[in-house]
């Protein structure tokens, strides 16, 4: 379980309580923003947050956690007995309201009691898809299939972001980190960033092993990543090292960037209209690029709306597929994903493993 309280006693006192009596994982932050950090980076059974903290109450991280991390409950906790937080909080829909000081005995059960109901809505959700997306750099994923991933999330499959460098070259680290959190918490996606060398990407130094360490954690079923059509090296390397680190995820599919070649040649087209919005949402998050042509939401929207031509609906983002699960053909059609033309499914089959 995940604690948000600013006051360390408390926060040691809740600690002690849920892993001593109640034999729970809990991870404790003080503020609000590590919170969502956390959830973004990692799956809980139960959240429980203070109210009054600095920067940003605890209503207002309830609301952030309805969209980032939906189905975990949340329970709010003050030591302000007032009849206004509570109906604020349930207004909110909060699963639980606490009033300090919380007896041992009454934080062990209502705290356990919710984290059962979360776990059992996460188990009960074990026929949706674990979806990866992997990119390069902060925004190469969200380009390619940020629409795609919000479609996803809103029919309720886990998506996981991996960044492989937090793009120093293109801007300030520490303002990119925080652009990739938060659009990632646009469509309430998990992220992970890492720190490999940018514009030096290398699959033998330690991006498969760094990728295969991510897919035996989350077990994916999906995962789109970078093209080999594309003339940044560090694409290629990418696209590279996820070929042997994903080598048993049942399907693997490739996005299209701004630096993709003419040879890029999709074969699946997914339908996105809906959520083209929250695409560029994603996008908006990451102000540091914002003067790059190809962040230009009209541009955005034409090109959605040029690949539309090959498959169903008015918005479409391509891909080409590397394979496909049998399984997933009743999902994708499910979805509105539309293959290519016949003649290059047939390309396609004859021209990957």
């Amino acid at each position: 379980m995940l604690v948000v309280e600013d006051d360390a006693d408390t926060a040691q006192y809740v600690r002690t309580v849920l892993e001593r009596r109640g034999g729970m994982d809990v991870t404790v932050v003080h503020e609000p923003m590590s919170a969502l950090a956390e959830v973004a980076a990692s799956t809980f059974d139960v959240v429980l947050t203070d109210i009054q903290m600095p920067g940003m109450s605890g209503l207002d991280l309830l609301g952030e956690l309805r969209s980032r991390a939906a189905g975990t409950p949340v329970a709010v906790m003050t030591a302000f007995a007032s009849v206004d937080y509570a109906v604020e909080a349930l207004r909110r829909d909060a699963d639980e309201f606490l009033v300090k000081p919380v007896a041992a005995a009454t934080l062990l059960e209502r705290i356990t009691a919710l984290a059962v109901e979360g776990r059992a809505k996460r188990e009960a959700a074990g026929s949706t898809e674990v979806v990866l997306a992997v990119g390069a750099h902060p925004d190469d994923v969200e380009i390619g299939v940020g629409a795609t991933l919000a479609s996803h999330r809103a029919a309720g499959d886990t998506v996981v972001i991996l960044t492989l460098s937090s793009g120093a070259i293109g801007g300030d680290v520490q303002a990119r980190r925080h652009e990739a959190l938060a659009s990632a918490g646009v469509i309430g996606a998990r992220l992970y960033l890492h720190d490999f060398e940018d514009t030096r990407l290398d699959p033998a130094g330690g991006l498969i092993t760094t990728i295969e360490d991510l897919i035996r954690e989350i077990e994916p079923t999906i995962v789109y990543t970078h093209s080999e059509h594309d003339r940044h090296q560090d694409h290629r390397a990418v696209r590279q090292a996820v070929d042997v680190a994903a080598r048993r995820v049942p399907t693997l599919a490739c996005f299209q960037s701004p630096s993709s070649t003419i040879d890029f040649r999709p074969t699946r087209f997914v339908p996105v209209d809906g959520f083209i919005e929250a695409k560029l949402q994603m996008l908006a998050s990451f102000e540091s690029q914002s003067h790059r042509d190809y962040m230009d939401p009209d541009l955005v929207r034409a090109t959605a709306r040029y690949w539309s031509r090959f498959g169903g609906g008015q918005l479409a983002e391509p891909l080409e597929m590397v394979r496909a699960a049998a399984t997933l053909s009743g999902r994708a059609r499910a979805a509105g994903v539309v293959a290519a033309p016949e003649s290059n499914v047939v390309e396609e089959r004859g021209g990957h493993a």
